[in-house]
């Protein structure tokens, strides 16, 4: 039996010519070939979980669809009143930038988990997703259908060690998992974060990153040579600030902040001490230069 014309090799194999769970990673029942419908009709898919769209990209896709039309069919499901968008919500965007007023489509019935994985899985083909993004559809999967990560990994196509990794980004602090979704870090910068397990110190690294630009491999040399001694001073901080007011202690944060490294008040009766730590030559030469 011929398959649907325009549609992705990816996808393809997402619309089985019998809904066999066994033979097919997702199992979606197939209706009649291509239609052109109007595109006003179309909703957007609430489970997608893609929600950052580059404009040159669409802007791109739009001048692509304006000189040889839609290739690849979006694919839909009937819904009351219209139809609800599966995949191809790039397409949709970018036809309504040319002012289509119908668009070819693919109408297929699928269940609610079904619906969330062919949205998770065309973005993941594409590399479409965010790693966060990544992240967050994964974890959907498991809580709203108990799924086990094995089982995730399956689904996707994905092996069990790469949806794990990519979890595991949500154990990164809100102001990490913005910077990573902004392209201020990278997934590599994440990565060796994550192995560092005392939090104050990898806010602290986090800042560097920031602040200094530090690429991937200059972050794993100063993990890899200076962890210890920089979570030992970093505890000895949190241990001299529980003895600090209030005041003192955001003042301690914001100068650890500013200087990228552990920063320690010692207030006494005649005055007090702020202790700078460094653990290297380079180190030094760094904070001498921003201090002076």
């Amino acid at each position: 039996m011929a398959r649907p014309r325009g549609l992705g090799k990816g996808l393809n194999s997402l619309i089985p010519e019998k809904t066999t769970l066994e033979n097919q990673p997702i199992s979606v029942t197939p209706r009649d070939g291509v239609l052109e419908i109007p595109i006003e009709d179309i909703t957007a898919n609430p489970r997608q979980p893609r929600h950052h769209f580059d404009p040159n990209a669409l802007d791109a896709l739009a001048a692509s669809i304006r000189e040889h039309g839609i290739v690849q069919p979006l694919i839909v499901t009937e819904q009351v009143g219209g139809y609800e968008l599966l995949a191809g919500e790039r397409r949709l965007r970018a036809s309504k930038m040319v002012g289509l007023k119908t668009v070819p489509v693919i109408v297929r019935t699928a269940n609610e988990q079904e619906k969330l994985e062919i949205a998770i899985l065309e973005n993941v083909q594409r590399h479409d997703l965010t790693p966060i993004e990544e992240a967050i559809a994964y974890k959907r999967l498991m809580d709203e259908f108990s799924l086990t990560q094995d089982r995730v990994a399956k689904r996707v196509g994905k092996g069990r060690a790469s949806v794990a990794n990519t979890l595991r980004l949500l154990l990164l602090s809100e102001d990490m998992q913005h910077a990573l979704e902004d392209r201020r870090i990278s997934e590599g910068h994440a990565k060796v974060l994550l192995s560092v397990q005392d939090e104050k110190l990898r806010t602290v690294l986090f800042d560097r990153i920031i602040e200094e630009g530090l690429s991937v491999r200059a972050l794993e040399r100063i993990v890899k040579g200076q962890e210890g001694t920089l979570a030992k001073a970093v505890k000895g901080d949190a241990k001299a600030a529980a003895s600090l007011s209030p005041a003192m202690q955001q003042a301690e944060d914001a100068a650890r902040q500013a200087l990228g490294t552990p920063v320690r008040i010692k207030p006494s009766k005649k005055g007090g001490k702020i202790e700078l730590s460094y653990f290297s030559d380079e180190e030094f030469e760094r904070l001498f230069e921003r201090l002076i």
